[in-house]
């Protein structure tokens, strides 16, 4: 292969390489922040931030005297206008269903548990994209896979000499090879 035809599959590996990083930035950061959510998802709540407030109804009630007039004040004291249904999930307790929230009643104590549901901002979002919630992402997904591995050969390729694959290259995706492989290797013999 001539100079000029090596020099010129390089620029094209340069420009395909910056274009498609650039073109693909966005969902690289989007998978990246999802990747760490989920990750913890133990240690927190990646998709909803979830409120707990306690509440006093001064006084007691029994269950014949609930009816939707009791609800709305139960309600309004909990902050919301209006309600969707009630049930009861024993004969002290009422729980009131709102849109993103429910209240729990101790009728006999007078008290109650509201609990609000609210998405959690950007990680939400990311984690709908990751999951591949969507039916038809997956299929995006799996393009973006295929684009981040010619990304990562494409770089690979690029610099020549010491700072190239055939240089320092080699040794740092060697390097790289032993965090998956170590962890394999750990969760095998567990």
């Amino acid at each position: 292969m001539s100079r000029t035809s090596k020099d010129s599959l390089r620029k094209i590996n340069a420009v395909l390489h910056r274009d498609l990083g650039y073109f693909f930035a966005a969902l690289i950061i989007a998978y990246s922040l999802s990747g760490i959510a989920l990750n913890h998802i133990d240690d927190w709540n990646p998709d909803f931030i979830v409120t707990k407030t306690t509440l006093d109804f001064d006084g007691s009630y029994d269950r014949k005297s609930v009816d939707d007039k009791l609800i709305g004040t139960f309600s309004r004291m909990a902050g919301e206008e209006s309600f969707r249904l009630y049930d009861f999930p024993s004969e002290r307790q009422v729980k009131v269903y709102y849109k993103d929230a429910t209240l729990l009643v101790d009728l006999a104590e007078g008290s109650g548990s509201y609990e609000k549901i609210s998405r959690r901002p950007l990680f939400y979002q990311v984690n709908v994209l990751h999951r591949n919630s969507i039916d038809w992402w997956k299929w995006a997904s799996d393009i973006f896979a295929v684009m981040l591995i010619i990304i990562t050969v494409t770089g690979v390729i690029m610099l020549r000499g010491k700072k190239g694959f055939s240089g320092r290259g080699k040794w740092l995706a060697s390097a790289g090879i032993v965090p998956p492989l170590a962890a394999l290797i750990l969760q095998t013999l567990q």
